[in-house]
C-alpha cells in the first residue's frame, strides 16, 4: 500500500441517508410513549370508577357500630369486628413468620451460598414459586398445616392461616431481598474485606443498611398481597360467620381458635342477594383499604426514614 492510499480523502456519507431511519425511530418512540400513557390512564380510570362505586355504596353504611359489631343475619345489625380482628391476627403472624425467614433466606442465597448447581436449582424454583396461584398454596396448607400438623395448629385455626399466607409471600420476600442485595455496589464489599472484616460483618454493617429500603419495599408488596388473599383461606376452611374473638390469654388458645378475615366476610356478603348486604360488603372493602393504606404508610415512612438516616 502506497503513501497516497493513506492520504486519500475520506468521502463523508450524506446525512440525508440517515434521516429516514432516525425519523422512523423517533416515530416509534413517540408511539410507544403514547401507548404506555394510554394504558396507564386506562388503568387509573378503571380504578377510579371502582373506588367511586365502592365509596358511594359503603360510606353511608360505615360507622363505629359497624366496626365494633359482630356479623349477623340481619344486614342492619351486621358488623366486621371478628373479621377485622382476624385480619390483624393474620397480618401480624404473616409478618412474624415470613419476614425473618424470607430475608434470612435471601441473605444466605445471595451473600453466603456457593454458586453450585443446587443453588441454581433453588433459585429457579423460588422464582417459579412466586408465580404459583394461591389456590395451590391453599391445597398444600390444607394437607400439611390443617391435617398433618393439627396437634400443633389446631386444624382450621389462626395459626394455620398465618402459616399459609407466610408460605404464599415467602418467594416474593426472598426474590426482593436478593435483588436489593444485588443492587449494592461490589466495591463496598471489597472495601470491607480490605479492612480485615469478616463476610458477616460486611453484610451486617455495610450491605444490609444500604439494601434495607429495597427489602422493605418487597416486604410491603408481599404483605399487601397477603392482606387481600381469599382463595387460600377458603381452601383451608376459614369460616364466614364468627361471633367471637380469639382469646389473648393464653395466646396459644387464640392461635388455635377458628377465624375469619375481611376478604372472607366481604365474599360472603357480596354473594347474598339482598342489596343491604352489598352495602355492608362495600363498607368492609373501605375498612380493608384503610388497613392496607395504614400498613403501607407505616412501612413507607420507615423506608424513607432509613434512607434519610443513611444519606445523613
Amino acid at each position: 500500500m502506497t503513501q497516497l492510499d493513506f492520504e486519500a480523502p475520506i468521502t463523508p456519507i450524506p446525512s440525508s441517508q440517515f434521516q429516514p431511519s432516525l425519523t422512523r425511530r423517533y416515530r416509534l418512540d413517540r408511539l410507544f410513549a403514547f401507548a404506555a400513557l394510554t394504558a396507564t390512564l386506562l388503568g387509573l380510570l378503571v380504578l377510579a370508577v371502582l373506588l367511586f362505586d365502592v365509596l358511594r355504596d359503603g360510606l353511608p353504611r360505615l360507622s363505629w357500630d359497624f366496626i365494633t359489631s359482630f356479623p349477623s343475619r340481619r344486614p342492619a345489625q351486621a358488623g366486621i369486628l371478628s373479621a377485622l380482628v382476624g385480619t390483624i391476627w393474620l397480618l401480624v403472624l404473616t409478618a412474624l413468620i415470613a419476614i425473618p425467614i424470607g430475608v434470612g433466606s435471601g441473605i444466605f442465597l445471595e451473600e453466603f451460598a456457593a454458586e453450585t448447581w443446587l443453588a441454581k436449582v433453588i433459585e429457579v424454583n423460588i422464582g417459579n414459586l412466586a408465580t404459583v396461584p394461591s389456590i395451590i398454596y391453599g391445597l398444600l396448607a390444607l394437607r400439611v398445616f390443617v391435617r398433618l400438623m393439627e396437634p400443633i395448629t389446631g386444624g382450621r385455626s389462626v395459626l394455620a392461616g398465618g402459616m399459609t399466607l407466610s408460605l404464599l409471600v415467602l418467594p416474593i420476600i426472598i426474590v426482593s431481598t436478593r435483588e436489593a442485595l444485588r443492587a449494592v455496589p461490589q466495591s463496598i464489599r471489597q472495601a470491607g474485606y480490605a479492612l480485615g472484616t469478616t463476610r458477616w460483618q460486611v453484610v451486617r454493617d455495610h450491605v444490609l443498611p444500604i439494601a434495607f429500603p429495597g427489602i422493605l419495599t418487597g416486604t410491603i408488596l408481599a404483605l399487601s398481597r397477603a392482606i387481600g388473599e381469599t382463595a387460600s383461606l377458603v381452601t383451608i376452611g376459614a369460616l364466614t360467620f364468627i361471633a367471637f374473638l380469639p382469646p389473648l390469654n393464653p395466646i396459644t388458645e387464640g392461635l388455635r381458635s377458628p377465624f375469619t378475615a375481611l376478604p372472607i366476610q366481604t365474599y360472603n356478603w357480596i354473594s347474598r342477594p339482598q342489596p343491604a348486604f352489598h352495602q355492608n360488603a362495600a363498607a368492609a372493602i373501605i375498612v380493608l383499604l384503610a388497613v392496607l393504606l395504614c400498613m403501607n404508610g407505616t412501612a413507607i415512612y420507615l423506608r424513607n426514614r432509613t434512607q434519610k438516616l443513611r444519606n445523613d
